[in-house]
């Protein structure tokens, strides 16, 4: 409990649950982080390595995340200890949205993070009897299916763009290194190539792809279809790499959307990239943060890059039990219209204060959050 309690500031988490079930050998934590501007949400991850305090950095990202796209809800993630590719995955999933029927869906609706899919967020539903309990439910069950849009790569992109037009770099042209080829990476890849820009290296967990002169998105969405993330070492263009000379490679803009922590202060005195556009979240220490600044190098913050997939949720929140689904040109384009603004403000902001980025929209993100806060009382008056 002691490690619990040393997660607690002045922002919260205000709740920690962590749950187990014996007969499925289900382990899972909930973390509920600020709910000033309303109920928490977050996605839920899988995954062999999760722990309360990973949980609890992501709950945090999300609070920024939702008070920097002036989002009403909650900063919240959940996540649970287990192989997403365990033939027990139902039954670890029913167990787990069973024994979080307290908070789900009053103070928490699940949602998709790393190894869930459309299929689990349908098991949660039925599990709870409430189609409120979570969202990213295919489109047949009258879900958002805001995977499959793609709307977090999609969104990244745009901000990518929006930045490289803020620096005075126009994407057109520009080399793009995608770090993670999966949901956000592919579909990131795939926008940045239709917005003109030359996409020279991608990898998975298995290797990275590179070639000075472009790879074809378009081929290397087919090639992972067919091959999964073996892609990598099996295509025939480009030159194959080991995992984590992506990060390296020369180019203009640098995403790295696979894992948090990628990005230390060693790695960060060898990009080349003046543009950094975070897809994961929490891919740069603060120490490769202000090093990255000293560089003269811009990093997008990911609770503004990728937004897009909260955009996408706060859509399917308001769905949940009015049977109305939004069409998709109409969340696309608020994506576009929100991510764009958000980061030409942040990057303004930084400018005028003298600081990084992060720094900048962490501080427009925690005023907004404590405006709500002092509202309802939780703090003292100013």
């Amino acid at each position: 409990m002691t490690d619990a309690l040393s997660l607690v500031d002045d922002w919260g988490p205000e709740k920690i649950v962590v749950v187990s079930h014996r007969r499925t050998g289900m382990k899972g934590v909930l973390v509920i982080d600020n709910t000033a501007r309303g109920m928490g949400k977050g996605g839920t991850r899988m995954s062999p390595t999760v722990t309360v305090g990973e949980v609890a950095r992501l709950a945090r990202v999300m609070t920024w995340k939702w008070a920097g796209v002036d989002l009403f809800y909650g900063g919240a993630k959940a996540g649970i200890v287990a192989d997403p590719a365990s033939r027990d995955k139902e039954a670890i999933l029913r167990a787990f949205a069973r024994a979080l029927s307290n908070e789900v869906p009053r103070e928490y609706v699940m949602g998709l993070d790393m190894g869930l899919t459309e299929s689990d967020a349908a098991f949660i539903q039925d599990e709870l009897g409430d189609r409120g309990a979570a969202v990213g439910t295919p489109g047949h069950l009258g879900g958002v299916a805001y995977d499959k849009l793609g709307v977090t790569g999609y969104g990244l992109a745009e901000a990518a763009d929006a930045a490289a037009q803020h620096l005075g770099q126009p994407l057109a042209g520009s080399r793009v290194a995608v770090q993670g080829f999966g949901a956000v990476g592919s579909a990131a890849a795939r926008r940045l190539a239709e917005l003109g820009a030359t996409v020279v290296a991608v990898s998975t967990a298995h290797g990275a792809l590179h070639d000075p002169a472009g790879l074809d998105v378009t081929e290397l969405l087919a090639a992972r279809d067919e091959h999964g993330d073996h892609f990598v070492t099996r295509h025939h263009r480009g030159t194959r790499l080991p995992c984590g000379s992506e990060l390296t490679v020369d180019c203009d803009i640098l995403v790295p959307a696979a894992l948090q922590d990628v990005i230390q202060r060693p790695t960060a005195q060898h990009i080349k990239a003046r543009l950094v556009v975070e897809g994961a979240n929490l891919p740069t220490s603060p120490e490769a943060q202000g090093l990255l600044a000293e560089r003269g190098i811009t990093v997008v913050p990911d609770f503004v890059a990728n937004a897009g997939g909260v955009v996408a949720a706060a859509f399917a929140m308001d769905s949940r039990y009015s049977g109305f689904r939004p069409d998709t040109a109409t969340i696309f384009e608020t994506i576009s219209t929100r991510l764009r603004a958000n980061t030409v403000t942040v990057l303004d902001e930084a400018r005028r204060q003298g600081t990084t980025p992060h720094t900048a929209g962490r501080s427009l993100a925690e005023e907004r959050v404590r405006t709500a806060m002092r509202s309802k009382g939780r703090i003292p008056p100013a």
